[in-house]
């Protein structure tokens, strides 16, 4: 990866001190592309706890585990929006009667105490009671997929089984047609790879999320089923009755949301596994230990990096940050701090105490924890009790993306039948 690729550098504000600067690229980083977690061991050996980067138009990364948990509780001071909602619905009743309202992720753009009201219809639906239920079907189809390969030899993971399994369960629970998985992965893969602000940009990518679905989001209206969509169009926000808008902003995170975080998940715990023979036997002779493993392949391989906006200058662990500035939560170097964890870069399957935070912490901790935890609880048990020992093929090399969410391109897995 060239240089040419890195976003451009943008000078230093001056209430950031040159300590504090430290050249990361959280899309396009050389060696973040080469081996995503190696880069973030990297950074938790070189970068300060908070650092400020040039690239991507200049923001905050909160790269220690105690500064990533403190930020993440925090949103009086660190919101989840670049607009509160008591702004965004001034401006949207000053429109014209008839104007097209902007896209509001939601609810994960809410802060406390509206992100509760929005989030509690989805509570319910994704509680870890209504998870279970699944465990039968999940189970079902990861058993299908790992069929079709087996005699083959060998497979490109993630487009074989870890893009169809998650993204299979989560359209038949939103209600969207399966057949047209691969339309919509495109359409999420594109979602996550532009980095452009510009709100006019923005709402243009999120319409194409809703205009995707609209026909089905009006069908669930006339026609309710048991489904997400229709869940919704059940709900009422603050005694008032849910909206066409309303359907709209839920599904351009769910949507995005369900479609692409576990199956990175998914790839990063393949590659694992597919690195430590030793560990896949330890598994298949003791499957109790699966849930362990997964836990710590979690911690290891955390991928996700939600942002966080300044409601107002303030100091946060010693650095003076000031109104309207970016901060990015760096989980996967929070779960890989050496103040948090003993020999954070050894992957334990007996490690004990502390936990990760791969789904994050806080109100805006991950609606999908529970149903993620069940997939690759599940997915692991099968792979092990149906695949002989598999390695990752050496000549086809590892690659990873960049973004909010890191994970590798492709996993080509190798076994000899």
């Amino acid at each position: 990866m060239s240089q040419s690729t890195l976003s451009p550098a943008v000078p230093k504000p001056d209430h950031v001190p040159e300590s504090l600067v430290y050249d990361f690229d959280m899309f396009s980083d050389p060696g973040m592309i080469e081996n995503a977690h190696d880069r973030a061991l990297d950074l938790v050996k070189n970068a300060p706890p908070v650092f400020w980067t040039p690239r991507n138009e200049g923001h905050w990364v909160v790269a220690g585990h105690n500064a990533v948990f403190n930020m993440s509780r925090d949103t009086e001071r660190f919101s989840n929006a670049m607009v509160s909602y008591e702004q965004i619905h001034g401006m949207i009743a000053s429109l014209p009667e008839g104007a097209p309202k902007p896209l509001i992720p939601a609810p994960i753009t809410y802060d406390p105490p509206h992100h509760a009201v929005y989030r509690g219809p989805l509570q319910r639906a994704f509680s870890p009671k209504a998870m279970a239920a699944l465990k039968d079907s999940i189970r079902e189809l990861a058993v299908e997929l790992i069929e079709a390969v087996k005699p083959k030899g060998g497979c490109a993971f993630v487009d074989a089984i870890a893009e169809p399994l998650p993204v299979t369960i989560f359209l038949r629970m939103f209600g969207l047609p399966v057949e047209r998985q691969r339309e919509y992965r495109d359409l999420v893969k594109e979602h996550f790879e532009d980095n452009i602000s510009d709100p006019a940009h923005v709402q243009v990518r999120l319409k194409k999320v809703t205009d995707i679905m609209h026909e089905t989001i009006m069908d669930r209206k006339e026609n309710p089923s048991d489904d997400l969509i229709s869940l919704l169009w059940q709900s009422e926000f603050n005694g008032e009755k849910a909206t066409l808008w309303d359907i709209q902003n839920y599904c351009v995170v769910l949507f995005a949301a369900g479609l692409d975080t576990v199956v990175n998940g998914m790839g990063l715990g393949a590659i694992h596994l597919a690195k430590n023979p030793e560990l896949q036997a330890e598994l298949r002779a003791d499957p109790d230990k699966i849930p362990a493993a997964t836990e710590e392949i979690l911690r290891r391989y955390t991928f996700t990096l939600p942002p966080r906006f300044l409601s107002d200058d303030t100091e946060f662990e010693g650095v003076q940050m000031k109104k309207g500035e970016k901060a990015v939560l760096l989980l996967p170097t929070a779960d890989l701090d050496p103040s948090e964890f003993d020999s954070p870069e050894e992957f334990n399957l007996a490690r004990e105490g502390k936990a990760h935070i791969a789904f994050g912490t806080g109100p805006h901790r991950c609606l999908g924890s529970h149903l993620a935890r069940f997939e690759l609880n599940i997915l692991y048990e099968e792979m092990m009790a149906r695949l002989p020992e598999f390695r990752l093929d050496p000549d086809k090399p590892l690659t990873f993306h960049g973004g909010h969410v890191w994970g590798p391109n492709e996993v080509y897995l190798k076994w000899d039948n």
